[in-house]
């Protein structure tokens, strides 16, 4: 019989080309895992800030109730809750681990006290810490 002198100088394409394919659909899932981690991250971020804001927020609202309590005429930062270290810790759930800490300041502009409340929020710790600040002035 006759060989086909063409046939039998073929060499295999398919493997190289297969090979070339399975390597780049490889990258392919190796940059789509990456996306899904950074993807995750970052929503654990925005969830840990949304918490701080959120205990910042409260914070400052227990700050103006023993600054202006009901049923008293004066207001002054000298109140213990006014402190350098956490006026409250959260252990209610969806702040719990958070905390705030209130301090107060008075500036006194033509005999009229004006009041500045500064909230910070704290949730997390380590690489997912997340801080908020949040100022209310009162008069």
């Amino acid at each position: 019989m006759y060989r086909n002198q063409r046939t039998s100088r073929q060499r295999g394409f398919g493997l190289p080309f297969a090979i070339f394919v399975l390597v780049i659909l490889g990258l392919v899932g190796l940059a789509i895992a990456e996306l899904e981690q950074t993807s995750a991250e970052g929503v654990v971020f925005d969830v840990q800030s949304t918490r701080a804001y959120l205990a910042a927020q409260s914070g400052a609202e227990l700050g103006l109730n023993r600054l202006l309590p009901p049923l008293a005429s004066q207001r002054d930062c000298t109140d213990g809750f006014f402190s350098a270290g956490p006026s409250v810790s959260f252990v209610d759930p969806g702040l719990e681990a958070c905390a705030a800490t209130v301090s107060c300041r008075v500036d006194v502009i033509g005999g009229q006290d004006y009041f500045t409340l500064t909230s910070r929020g704290v949730c997390g710790s380590g690489f997912e810490r997340a801080e908020r600040v949040i100022e209310v002035g009162v008069y």
